[in-house]
């Protein structure tokens, strides 16, 4: 089914939003609408660098995306922390819809997980925003108000990729009794496959090509509350 680049595949809407108790969220591109690690690069004068090979790594192209990660943050080393608030406060917006879609959502009893490979200074805040009940994504080493271009080690690892975020999906839908059929996940880049492909619902948001093809859901025009569209 397609309405007005609302793509649907693999059942017949409306779906009961009675049926879901999670949905997990990716931050970058699909909640709001920048890619955080190429902001702060700006900072660096690193932008173009950083940005093609975020690129490459939501396509698909760069199949490791912890090696990605770490190559990006290396272009960011010695960039001041500050460089950290002027992205949060200039440059982060909240992508339409974000905050309709999660209080709809929470309405209806759906606990919300963010899910990031990016980092805690702005899942913190958007967590905050939107009301999330979990959060998981990587913790920015910073060392005499510099940015090191590593990460700080948590108790399940230093990097959010794919794998960890299906993974804490999972932990989560365990934790609060929700099997994965009743999960919902929403993407926009290779990173968030994994996890789109163990939920129940999966939903593609402007997302990339590879990304659209597999996704039950995918949103190319308009903002993220057109999913519920889909759901009564």
């Amino acid at each position: 089914m397609t309405t007005t680049n609302l793509v649907v595949q693999g059942f017949t809407p409306p779906l009961a939003l009675a049926d879901f108790k999670l949905a997990a969220f990716d931050m970058d591109s699909t909640l709001i609408n920048i890619e955080c690690i190429d902001e702060i690069a700006d900072a660096a004068g690193r932008k173009a660098e950083v940005a093609a090979i975020t690129e490459a790594a939501m396509r698909g192209e760069i199949t490791d995306f912890k090696d990605s990660l770490r190559r990006r943050l290396a272009l960011l080393k010695g960039v001041p922390v500050t460089a950290l608030d002027e992205v949060l406060k200039e440059r982060l917006q909240f992508n339409p819809g974000a905050r309709e879609l999660c209080a709809a959502l929470k309405a209806a009893g759906v606990k919300l997980l963010l899910v990031s490979g990016g980092f805690t200074f702005f899942t913190r805040y958007v967590a905050a925003e939107l009301g999330m009940d979990f959060v998981r994504s990587n913790e920015l080493e910073v060392k005499d108000g510099l940015l090191t271009g590593g990460l700080i080690l948590q108790d399940w690892g230093d990097i959010c990729d794919g794998e960890e975020k299906r993974r804490m999906m999972l932990q989560c839908a365990a934790e609060i009794g929700c099997a994965p059929a009743q999960c919902i996940a929403v993407g926009d880049g290779a990173n968030d496959l994994l996890m789109m492909g163990a939920a129940g619902l999966s939903v593609a948001y402007h997302a990339k090509p590879r990304v659209r093809e597999q996704a039950m859901v995918s949103i190319n025009d308009g903002g993220l509350a057109r999913l519920l569209e889909l759901l009564r």
